[in-house]
């Protein structure tokens, strides 16, 4: 199948066009014409739902304060990373979503990991999933290829082929991390335990260095038995003694260079719960083999209409509103916190390893929504009030409805062809809210009366206040629902002096409805629509300030319905994730020989994706003094050079 940016961003795949002719989906129809009609890829379905209507009873209190003490709030979470929020890329589709291989990168993919990279100070990947379970390492693939799957050896409810892959998958990523700083998880085939094969270990470890985290030891496994990987009698401690020939086989492998504190376990999705992975006294067995405890959770799946396994099929228009309040969100924490407390007792981080919309993909019209964008973010901070020490959401392939990005499904000469989900925003935002320094903590204030519709954060780095978040989850295009939020900083009953500052910043997290699909706007800026983007932020940045009222000691901050407000109460708070120009890397060339970029070897050898490559690209025009065509004899004696080629970068030298 091919796929051409059309001329109406509109027209997916010859279907008709929008109701909705400026792209913004209000949800004030149903589907489209297009969507009832839509065959192609689950990535661009057109489908806008319906948002659900202003509630009513009882209506939303509109007009609320927020008091912060200075030094902090009883309750905080832990210090929590600034890269809480990463990605999980499903194994069988790195080729797609990293690079062709270890000379051929992605560049919007390094686009998207720059911009969280420059205000997190770091991003983490996941290399792995359902496809890692098999996935065995070869020498080479036909065709050159770095990654192939077997198709007529597909199992369980999402039809996963076995893999195979070669090394350059690894030194793909390596290359990846030298430039864009990505660090990395993978995973241990989980499938075949006698022996373990481990040379996916004995490979990345001296390929990816420090740029590597470690290893997953089974992918949900307390689901083994129902894709028909274990015996009906697999239980926990079963696991547990999986994972104790593991470390054994582990410490007797001289090829695998580092061997303590590697692994993240147990991964389990819901089948069984974590407490009963604990009960198995595995943490304390293993406490030098353990790097992270980590589970796994979707709060719902459309399993039933993707793989037509029998089930009732749900209905996205009936399911949208469960992601459009906080309740969501606490709701599905609560499994965990149990987790979490018991996480820190042992001196392990708590990570939820991967996590979306829905399992199976997602739903259309729910999972590519700005509605989802709010639920990811509300869901990412709920997991960090309650001390997590990371997630990771999962990207799936063109068959999925819910990916933070998606690359074209064919390799094209055209560029902005990459499509970016609302949920990649909440990443980016996250990525803002928590910031650089590695000591934030958050807050839930149980705002408004702990109304569902509107929760509100306070973000504190080392007692002090640095930032608030306030959301507003309902839509309502008349105003009446927009909210207005008082916050004070000490003061009034609190025995504390005011500390309110004089003004604030804020940025908005905007769209026109929950139901809006594409050009969502963060601080004014967007990654356009379907088949838009390469990665990098458009538009002019809006940054608003806002004075404070100082004899009443309150700065009142305005909410739009729907919307996320993001308010800055330090001017270093907004500065240091706020970057004055995000190193990107440009997609202006084709796959003509002639249209080529060169990056002086000096620059990619000292890059670490921050900084240091503008003003050192070579012209691409043919006619150029400076043309790639003209620099043969530069490029003769150089360790390493670029060149975009179809919108990804060439490397000429491999890490």
């Amino acid at each position: 199948m091919t796929v051409y940016k059309p001329s109406n961003p509109q027209v997916i795949f010859g279907g008709d066009s929008s109701s909705d002719s400026a792209g913004t989906g209000t949800g004030t129809d149903t589907a489209t014409a297009a969507a009832a009609t839509y065959t192609g890829a689950a990535a661009y379905n057109p489908t806008v739902l319906q948002a659900p209507a202003v509630p009513s009873n009882p209506s939303v209190t509109t007009q609320f304060n927020v008091q912060l003490l200075s030094g902090g709030m009883t309750g905080m979470s832990i210090k929590l990373p600034g890269d809480f929020y990463g990605f999980s890329v499903e194994m069988s589709v790195a080729n797609h979503i990293l690079g062709k291989n270890s000379t051929l990168l992605q560049v919007p993919f390094l686009n998207l990991m720059a911009n969280v990279k420059e205000r997190a100070g770091s991003v983490r990947v996941r290399v792995g999933g359902n496809t890692q379970e098999s996935a065995e390492l070869v020498t080479t693939i036909a065709n050159g290829s770095i990654l192939a799957k077997d198709y007529a050896a597909v199992t369980g409810t999402t039809n996963t082929p076995p893999l195979t892959y070669t090394a350059d998958l690894l030194y793909m990523m390596g290359n990846i991390s030298s430039l864009a700083g990505v660090h990395w998880y993978l995973g241990i085939p989980f499938f075949n335990t006698t022996p373990f094969a481990l040379e996916i270990m004995e490979t990345a470890q001296p390929v990816l260095g420090d740029y590597l985290l470690g290893f997953q030891a089974g992918n949900e496994p307390d689901l083994y038995v129902s894709h028909g990987h274990r015996p009906s009698t697999y239980g926990p401690f079963d696991y547990f003694g999986e994972f104790s020939d593991l470390s054994t086989q582990v410490n007797n492998d001289q090829l695998i260079p580092n061997k303590n504190t590697q692994f993240i376990i147990p991964s389990v999705s819901g089948t069984w719960s974590p407490e009963e992975v604990w009960n198995t006294n595995i943490v304390p067995s293993f406490g030098n083999d353990i790097n992270a405890l980590a589970v796994e959770r979707y709060p719902d799946d459309n399993c039933a209409a993707q793989f037509n396994t029998g089930q009732p099929i749900k209905q996205p228009q009936d399911v949208f509103p469960n992601y459009l309040n906080h309740t969501s969100a606490t709701n599905l924490v609560s499994s965990y916190i149990n987790s979490t407390g018991y996480a820190q007792s042992v001196g392990k981080p708590m990570l939820m390893f991967e996590t979306n919309t829905a399992s199976c993909g997602g739903f259309p019209g729910v999972s590519d929504s700005f509605g989802a964008a709010m639920w990811a973010l509300d869901w990412g901070l709920t997991m960090a009030f309650n001390n997590f020490s990371g997630a990771l959401l999962h990207v799936g392939g063109q068959n999925a409805f819910y990916n933070p990005f998606t690359p074209p499904p064919t390799n094209q000469s055209t560029f902005r062809q990459w499509t970016v989900g609302p949920v990649y925003y909440s990443v980016l935002v996250m990525a803002e809210i928590l910031g650089p320094s590695n000591a934030s903590q958050v807050f839930d204030l149980g705002a408004n009366n702990n109304n569902m519709f509107t929760p509100a954060y306070a973000v504190y780095e080392n007692g002090t206040p640095t930032k608030v978040v306030l959301f507003n989850f309902v839509t309502d295009p008349s105003g009446n629902t927009n909210l207005s939020v008082p916050i004070a900083i000490g003061g009034g009953q609190t025995g504390q002096p005011n500390a309110t500052p004089s003004s604030v910043q804020v940025k908005y997290l905007t769209a026109e409805s929950v139901a809006q699909k594409g050009n969502f706007t963060w601080a004014g800026q967007t990654l356009g629509n379907v088949f838009q983007s390469d990665g990098r932020l458009e538009g002019n940045l809006d940054v608003q300030t806002v004075q404070c009222d100082q004899n009443a000691n309150t700065c009142t901050i305005q909410v739009p319905a729907p919307g996320v407000a993001v308010v800055f109460l330090t001017s270093d708070a907004l500065n240091e994730v706020t970057p004055g120009s995000t190193v990107t890397y440009p997609t202006t060339a084709t796959t003509k020989t002639a249209n080529t970029a060169v990056v002086d070897p000096s620059v990619l050898a000292t890059s670490n994706g921050h900084g240091g490559l503008e003003g050192h690209l070579g012209a691409t025009s043919q006619g150029s003094s400076n043309a790639a065509s003209g620099m043969k004899d530069a490029m003769s004696g150089a360790m390493a050079f670029l060149a975009l080629i179809g919108g990804a970068w060439f490397i000429a030298a491999r890490r």
